[in-house]
């Protein structure tokens, strides 16, 4: 009756897992967004991320909740005690999305008991605390009075370390008869703005011309910078140098050695002398990045390898270069060249266990989750895709979760702490590159004892002969069970069964030691009133339910010669 029980109540437990097991994925595959500004004060309130969960405080008495890992330095911490999540410092969104324009910190969350892993995303909002400013305070042009109108002078453009429409939204040109301004918009190197002749110059009638350029972003109000421009006329020097090609572009492979040469441009002069020979540069406007990885050559044009081209970094470079002569009014002419860096797998895949239960029930359905695996490859294409296997023949497998690049490590099959009871499992992640890179990791997972197995006496039943005349108190016999479970759920204590049935009437008469199974007999027994008589003796172990075993044990009297005729 007692097992019938326990497996009655073992059936609606495993019914009560699945349906829990099925609301905590689906509470793990959900994602929490907060927002806060910058330079908050410490303390500041994100959001309670216990309430979004549906979590209430008597929960999280009972279930430990903690940040795990986040991709940047501990900017916030969460309460134990109701979920809330605060703001541990004062964050500087230009500090820690500083090539990013859109502030968003990924926080991974984990629930304990049972195990729920969930993700939190919170944006960093700009605030305008910085205004635009130039690199230089004063520039000096010197511009050729042959020049037409329409010829383009680039500038340097302001920066500002304020993201989104606090960054720098429009430049402004003082008010002049010969010069317009024009903006260009160059993607992530912000807006350039250029100077555009648009009325013939005259030294003799000018020499020289003072124009102020402002740049102002996008805040409410909008805070500017300046940047005084003059420009000097000068006489003659009527061509500028014309490139051979309208466009350069050219694929470089990442880890190229310093000192290749990329590609080699050409321009030429239709002026005589000085006014025609030509010298290479980057355009002022180079991003000054650009200016670590590559290098030109002055009198060649050849573009060469300075620093490291990693592909995980940037995959494509736009150049500005500029071609000027050596006439004493320089005329100079920009082309873009545009690199393509093409990816070489230099990245071997990384394995990061972000989640473990090192020790599983033996009793764990097939699907069990044991730990959370994210594997990163920091290169693309097939040299970033990545394969994750178990090459150990054991009850466990990994499955992809939802989150990209996630694994989890799950049982397959049911576990048996009796056959084995720890499990050294090798996690193998290799790309698809050519020639394959590979990584691995070791986890050790413990399995852990249920009471899944009922005391073994070693006979059953048993047969003893006690000699009549016996000295009462003593012991006469003992039994002995054992339980293939271990610590409490093995830990055997004995007792006699005892009822109102004739044959069990005897049993009165015996007393069992309950920790070794040692029996003693409380009277003396006589051949001529009993000669056999058997009775029941149970084994119970202290496991959660316990579990339990009897056996029959036959008692026979031996006659002495007590008596005479």
């Amino acid at each position: 009756m007692e097992q019938r029980g326990y497996k009655i109540r073992r059936a609606r437990g495993y019914l009560v897992g699945c349906v829990v097991a099925v609301f905590l994925w689906s509470v793990a595959s959900a994602q929490i967004r907060y927002s806060v500004s910058e330079e908050v004060n410490e303390g500041t309130v994100v959001g309670n991320i216990a309430k979004d969960l549906g979590l209430d405080r008597s929960t999280l008495k009972e279930r430990k909740y903690r940040i795990v890992s986040s991709n940047v330095d501990p900017l916030f911490h969460v309460n134990q005690n109701d979920g809330v999540l605060y703001v541990s410092r004062k964050i500087d969104r230009e500090e820690v999305c500083s090539q990013s324009s859109t502030c968003l910190i990924n926080l991974k969350t984990v629930l304990e008991n049972p195990l729920e892993v969930h993700y939190i995303v919170v944006e960093v909002l700009d605030i305008n605390d910085h205004s635009p400013s130039f690199p230089e305070r004063e520039k000096t042009l010197e511009i050729s009075e042959s020049v037409l109108p329409g010829v383009r002078i680039p500038l340097q453009h302001a920066r500002d370390p304020d993201g989104g429409l606090f960054s720098v939204q429009q430049y402004k040109l003082s008010p002049s008869d010969n010069f317009r301004l024009e903006v260009k918009d160059k993607g992530e190197d912000g807006k350039i703005p250029i100077l555009i002749v648009q009325k013939s110059l005259d030294r003799e009638t000018a020499g020289s011309h003072s124009l102020v350029l402002t740049a102002l972003d996008g805040g409410k109000p909008a805070k500017s910078g300046e940047m005084n421009i003059r420009v000097n006329v000068l006489d003659i020097n009527d061509n500028a140098p014309v490139f051979s090609q309208d466009v350069y572009s050219v694929m470089l492979d990442e880890n190229a050695p310093v000192g290749t040469t990329v590609i080699q441009v050409n321009a030429t002069d239709l002026d005589d002398g000085p006014n025609a020979d030509v010298i290479y540069s980057f355009s002022s406007i180079v991003n000054r990045r650009l200016l670590k990885l590559f290098d030109i050559n002055s009198s060649t044009g050849e573009i060469t390898v300075k620093g490291l081209i990693n592909y995980e970094e940037k995959d494509r470079y736009e150049i500005e270069i500029q071609a000027s002569d050596k006439g004493l009014a320089p005329l100079a002419t920009q082309k873009s060249v545009i690199i393509k860096i093409v990816d070489v797998n230099d990245n071997a895949p990384e394995i990061e266990v972000t989640s473990f239960s090192s020790s599983i029930p033996e009793d764990s359905r097939p699907g069990t989750t044991v730990a959370l695996i994210s594997v990163n490859d920091l290169d693309s294409g097939l040299n970033g895709k990545v394969i994750c296997s178990i090459s150990e023949d054991a009850p466990f497998t990994l499955t992809p979760s939802l989150q990209e690049k996630m694994y989890s490590l799950v049982t397959k099959s049911p576990l048996d702490r009796e056959k084995q009871s720890k499990y050294d499992l090798t996690i193998h992640a290799k790309d698809a590159g050519q020639p394959p890179l590979s990584s691995e990791k070791t986890i050790g997972v413990v399995v852990s004892d249920v009471n899944d197995n009922i005391p073994e006496f070693i006979l059953s039943p048993y047969t003893f002969y006690v000699t009549e005349g016996n000295e009462a108190g003593t012991s006469v016999f003992s039994v002995q069970a054992y339980d293939r479970d271990e610590n409490d759920n093995a830990r055997i204590s004995y007792h006699i069964l005892r009822d109102s049935s004739t044959e069990n009437k005897l049993s009165s008469f015996l007393n069992i030691n309950s920790e070794n199974g040692d029996i003693s007999a409380l009277k003396s027994f006589d051949f001529e009133t009993l000669k056999t008589f058997q009775f029941q003796v149970v084994a119970t172990d202290s496991g959660t339910p316990s579990l339990s075993n009897n056996v029959t044990v036959n008692v026979f009297i031996l006659d002495q010669n007590d008596n005479a005729p």
